[in-house]
């Protein structure tokens, strides 16, 4: 039983197959730390085989700070229009014109090697590699820009 509840948590965390998660739980030896390095892993290694695929869809999502004086748009592209409604990929959309709103980096560079605000430990790049794993298609920050009073 405590596997079964060790897989729903890394499930809910990930958002990676049942299969991958019980696969890397299994290399691990049930230690979930070193199961979720693993699937870290998983995601880049997907996101790098996924790098390559055309993105000609996606989303402009923005966010305004709650002072009305500042907020950015941003561009989230990826493969279908199938992805582009998925209500996780419009999350992401959101939570990175939050994190650009704050962090205000230069570009899109720039904005991949920074620590996510939402979670410190992960950097954009991490975040936008375990969507990519999660929803299988290759996923790119576009554009964005920055409005501030």
């Amino acid at each position: 039983m405590a596997d079964m509840e060790k897989i729903k948590a890394l499930r809910e965390a990930t958002g990676l197959s049942l299969n991958e998660i019980k696969k890397a739980l299994d290399a691990a030896g049930g230690d979930e730390s070193k199961a979720i390095e693993a699937l870290k892993s998983l995601g880049a290694y997907m996101a790098e085989k996924r790098a390559f695929r055309d993105v000609k869809e996606g989303i402009v999502s923005s966010y305004i700070h709650s002072t009305k004086k500042v907020g950015a748009m941003v561009e989230l592209l990826c493969e279908t229009d199938f992805v582009a409604r998925n209500e996780e990929f419009q999350g992401l959309g959101r939570d990175l014109a939050m994190h650009i709103t704050a962090m205000k980096p230069a570009d899109a560079e720039e904005c991949l090697e920074q620590p996510f605000i939402k979670d410190p430990e992960r950097t954009i790049k991490d975040v936008i590699s375990g969507m990519i794993a999660k929803l299988g298609e290759n996923i790119q920050l576009g554009k964005f820009s920055v409005f501030q009073l």
